[in-house]
């Protein structure tokens, strides 16, 4: 990548950010102010004009423009070649004896209980950031649409970057979404896009919300970040424990490795699944994300029975090949006791079921 590309590519991105005051970008969302700034304010994790991981990443500085380098200079192997597999599943007329788990690739994760449906951050879009086509999904990981989505009992969004965040997704499922379960702060952006502010709940780490159907929800900390603009850390990022029909799950929305997932293990576990985090992790931001031996060592800090990776086979965000994530993860996942499951795209998974093991990512390339 030529340093005329690279300055235009930051040059459009700067133009994009600075235009949120204008109204413009109505994607861009809006960060909390007035009396919703007020009350975060008063929280003990938000100091300073921004919330704040329980571990300090003070010591890590993120180098922008070397990051960015990094990344517009990788090699082919950070998408497949080929087109990505997937399996069609019938998701309105999907009946669940115990929660089933429907992956969309990246961190899209649909889970239909006996009696309501769970949609944790979807994007349904065929790319993602603020700049359009500026991150393209891999060929055959868009085969899912937002009208192929059952009723939305709950939609579960873990922090407003814009690859879990989506606007034209939540913009198209709006009327369907009977319930938004956000971290503190999040709420602003749905309702700067029109959603009712009563059908919005914000959590802080460690409060739970209760849903139609015996769904109980709770926010836990992660290790990350946020924002849509410039403007950083304006809104809460969490992962989440999930409880229905018996069972126990486990999100952990995006974040590097901490002490928390013992303690989340400890005051939550242990988890029937984890659905975790591997992929798009990179020396440049080595606390925001987890490498795969991370992923396996948080998984066990859980007490997960069963694990499954999400954050990879959708968007290429850094520099690594785009199946180094799960064959990592499945040798470091061996010195551990739980299975590790990774269905393709659109393959319901049951609880209690057997790991789906079949080897679909590693197949030849042209």
């Amino acid at each position: 990548m030529n340093n005329k590309i690279l300055i235009y590519t930051l040059f459009a991105m700067l133009l994009i950010f600075s235009a949120q005051g204008c109204g413009v970008f109505k994607s861009l969302g809006q960060n909390p102010e007035g009396a919703s700034l007020k009350k975060i304010e008063k929280l003990p994790n938000y100091s300073g004009g921004k919330f704040h991981n329980l571990e300090s990443d003070d010591s890590v500085e993120i180098n922008g423009f070397k990051a960015l380098k990094s990344i517009l200079n990788r090699t082919e192997t950070v998408r497949p070649f080929n087109r990505i597999p997937s399996i069609e599943t019938n998701l309105k007329d999907l009946k669940a004896t115990a929660p089933t788990v429907i992956w969309f690739g990246h961190s899209s994760v649909l889970i239909k209980t006996k009696k309501g449906n769970i949609l944790i951050d979807p994007i349904f879009s065929k790319s993602t950031g603020p700049i359009p086509r500026m991150v393209k999904a891999f060929r055959g990981s868009t085969n899912y649409s937002p009208d192929d989505m059952p009723s939305i009992d709950v939609l579960v969004i873990s922090h407003d970057h814009y690859d879990h965040l989506d606007y034209k997704t939540v913009k198209k499922l709006k009327d369907r979404i009977k319930k938004v379960v956000v971290p503190i702060g999040v709420a602003s952006h749905f309702i700067r896009w029109g959603f009712d502010s009563r059908k919005i709940t914000e959590l802080n780490w460690n409060e739970s919300t209760n849903i139609a159907g015996g769904i109980e929800i709770t926010a836990t900390p992660a290790r990350h970040r946020s924002n849509r603009t410039l403007a950083t850390d304006k809104t809460l990022w969490a992962s989440f424990v999930i409880k229905a029909d018996g069972y126990k799950v486990f999100y952990s929305g995006d974040g590097g490795y901490g002490a928390h997932f013992k303690k989340i293990g400890q005051q939550y576990g242990p988890f029937d699944l984890a659905l975790m985090e591997c992929g798009q992790y990179s020396p440049n931001w080595p606390t925001h994300h987890m490498n795969p031996e991370q992923t396996a060592q948080a998984s066990a800090d859980l007490q997960a029975r069963m694990i499954q990776p999400v954050h990879w086979a959708k968007f290429a965000e850094s520099h690594h090949p785009w199946n180094e994530p799960v064959n990592r993860l499945l040798v470091a996942a061996k010195l551990f006791d739980y299975q590790v499951s990774i269905p393709e795209i659109g393959q319901p998974y049951v609880l209690g079921e057997p790991a789906k093991s079949t080897i679909w990512w590693n197949y030849e390339q042209e």
